[in-house]
């Protein structure tokens, strides 16, 4: 297929001497009309062309090959956790966006005096002010903790059923890179109301990145602002939430889902 020039065609003759319907013929001449002026069928074509191409990479599935159609159904609904993993980190991204409106990422406050810095004031005033704003971070925390348990389990389904084995290496290897991103999605987001419990969680992410051989205080300087806990933890656990990690993710989610449609599903070997 190439994008030459075409002869031209009496397009409305060939209508008039077709028997379509009123909305088969409005369709066909706001499409023909188009055509001729964005050449919108010849880029179809072209599309067309390229999508048989790429699915003609596509190995035979092993239901497929063997013939396992009557002996695989049990586990077919475990095939469906990496789109449960996919569909909860949307829920996410779409609540955690709308609640970004209303948070700030702030440890002012009269600290010395015990009082509830900002962030923790904004996580209040979004659950008991905002209109359905307990319902909305309560999408947000349990998509974000179910999308935690789908991706481990979506990961102990291809371990078990050796969908890791040649050729999918690469996709299992950006498989456990997923997992860690999404592990290190939940710390950042569970310090964010910075309350006792994100505190202490934090502390121990400090001890756990100074404990790390030749590179701990570069780490914790890096991800926590340095070695005590303060409003440089907070800021950089909201960037690396809100800005770094979505676009992270979903780059490599893209990349993973993109290989899968390449190769082909894994069944059980």
């Amino acid at each position: 297929m190439s994008l030459k020039k075409q002869d031209d065609m009496d397009h409305n003759a060939w209508l008039k001497s077709q028997d379509l319907t009123a909305i088969e013929t409005a369709f066909l001449t706001t499409l023909i009309w188009l055509d001729k002026r964005l050449r919108i069928v010849d880029y179809l074509e072209l599309l067309e062309t390229m999508y048989y191409r790429a699915n003609l990479q596509m190995p035979k599935s092993h239901t497929e090959q063997y013939d396992l159609d009557n002996k695989f159904w049990y586990w077919y609904p475990l095939y469906s956790l990496g789109s449960l993993s996919i569909i909860a980190y949307l829920l996410a991204a779409v609540s955690g966006a709308l609640l970004g409106f209303y948070y700030a990422p702030s440890t002012a406050g009269a600290v010395a005096q015990g009082d509830p810095t900002a962030a923790y004031d904004s996580m209040v005033m979004i659950m008991k002010d905002v209109q359905f704003g307990f319902m909305l971070r309560s999408i947000h925390r349990w998509s974000a903790q179910f999308m935690v348990a789908a991706v481990f389990l979506h990961m102990l389904r291809v371990y078990f059923t050796g969908a890791y084995k040649e050729p999918r290496e690469v996709n299992w290897i950006l498989g456990v890179v997923l997992i860690a991103l999404t592990l290190l999605f939940g710390f950042s987001g569970y310090v964010l109301p910075w309350k006792q419990l994100s505190f202490w969680a934090a502390q121990i992410g400090v001890e756990l990145a100074l404990a790390t051989p030749i590179v701990g205080e570069w780490a914790a300087q890096l991800l926590f602002g340095g070695f005590t806990l303060g409003q440089a933890t907070l800021v950089r656990m909201y960037i690396l939430h809100v800005f770094v990690l979505p676009f992270v993710v979903t780059a490599l989610i893209a990349i993973h889902v993109g290989i899968v449609w390449v190769q082909g599903i894994a069944e059980p070997h």
